[in-house]
């Protein structure tokens, strides 16, 4: 679902549904000729009203617009059906609703470049992948675990063997990379070293890696056959190792196909 509630003049206008529709109203500006860009705030007020009714107007040719939106409405299938094919940075905010501008301008550029890098190629397997990294990064806040990763000390099952590897190689990534074995194998994988002189730390600082990471990760593990099976439950599994956090993944995935999928 796009929406969960209208948006227009006496309204619900709950701060989320308002800002997917100014991000929405953006992607269709180019119907809209000369009005200006909207400040994508989640605050309803004259200038999105008056951009709701006007999208009505010239698109719609409703001859009388009403100036709302709704979870089920024309005016929500046609603005859906009016946003460009390709990926901007107002798409990537509305994926990423609650990142800041100054994430989303950040990330950006490694995201379009390493989803092309990984085949995550069709807006299906868009929707899933940045969906999940949506949910596993707080909307591009953390690329590192918060938790010390003192629970990880001597995980066999994650290459933990020599002390302090559980703090070290503690999770990183937009995607977390987590243990010795799994710095070890991307490492291999990029031929480079993430183990030692302190490398491990660039997973987390260096946005390209942040991403890569979560790339390599999600083609490693043929995740884009399951996207293609648009199985939501079968992709978290594949990430998380259980359905942890499935209701707001499910979420996120319905706001990114609204983005990236035909109405």
């Amino acid at each position: 679902m796009c929406i969960a509630n209208s948006v227009g003049a006496g309204r619900p206008n709950h701060r989320d549904d308002v800002k997917i529709v100014q991000l929405m109203l953006n992607l269709n500006l180019y119907q809209l000729i000369p009005l200006a860009p909207l400040e994508a705030d989640g605050r309803f007020g004259q200038f999105t009203g008056d951009a709701i009714s006007q999208f009505q107007s010239r698109v719609l040719k409703m001859a009388k617009p009403d100036g709302r939106v709704d979870p089920n409405g024309q005016t929500l299938k046609k603005l859906r059906a009016g946003i460009p094919a390709q990926m901007t940075p107002d798409k990537m905010q509305g994926i990423f609703l609650h990142a800041p501008e100054a994430r989303i301008t950040k990330f950006y550029s490694a995201l379009v470049a390493k989803m092309a890098d990984n085949a995550i190629n069709t807006a299906l397997r868009m929707a899933h992948f940045l969906a999940q990294l949506g949910h596993e990064s707080g909307d591009l806040l953390y690329t590192e675990e918060i938790a010390s990763g003192e629970a990880y000390e001597g995980r066999a099952d994650l290459g933990n063997t020599q002390p302090g590897d559980g703090k070290r190689f503690k999770g990183r990534g937009l995607i977390q990379l987590t243990g010795r074995a799994n710095y070890q194998a991307y490492g291999d994988a990029r031929g480079k070293d993430y183990t030692t002189n302190n490398n491990w730390t660039l997973i987390a600082t260096d946005p390209n890696l942040a991403v890569d990471v979560a790339g390599w990760y999600w083609n490693e593990n043929d995740i884009n056959q399951l996207a293609d099976k648009d199985s939501v439950n079968e992709v978290t599994y594949a990430i998380n190792g259980g359905y942890n956090g499935l209701d707001d993944r499910k979420r996120r995935l319905g706001i990114a196909k609204c983005f990236l999928l035909p109405g």
